[in-house]
């Protein structure tokens, strides 16, 4: 399944500065591998030692926070997009 994934500001040195680069897999599991395959390294920021999203980043599966879906497991259809989000504090 071929999806496009958002990439945050902040982790475009792996991306050579792409915003937006395509991605495969059938769950976000599987697009999260084939983009760490693809951009060494972007994997560990996004998850953390245990292979859980880390608790400062936000998924999107199109408009659906995974945290509330199937974390991992969610569904990643065909043409979809998924969006990464650093978790923004401050007041």
């Amino acid at each position: 399944m071929s999806v496009s994934v958002r990439i945050p500001t902040i982790l475009r040195t792996y991306t050579g500065g792409a915003a937006e680069v395509n991605g495969e897999g059938g769950t976000l599991r599987e697009v999260l591998q084939k983009l760490d395959a693809d951009f060494p390294g972007i994997g560990a920021r996004i998850l953390d030692e245990t292979g859980k999203i880390r608790r400062f980043v936000n998924v999107y599966v199109g408009d659906e926070d995974v945290r509330f879906a199937d974390n991992l497991d969610t569904v990643t259809p065909s043409g979809v997009q998924v969006s990464i989000i650093p978790a923004v504090a401050g007041g």
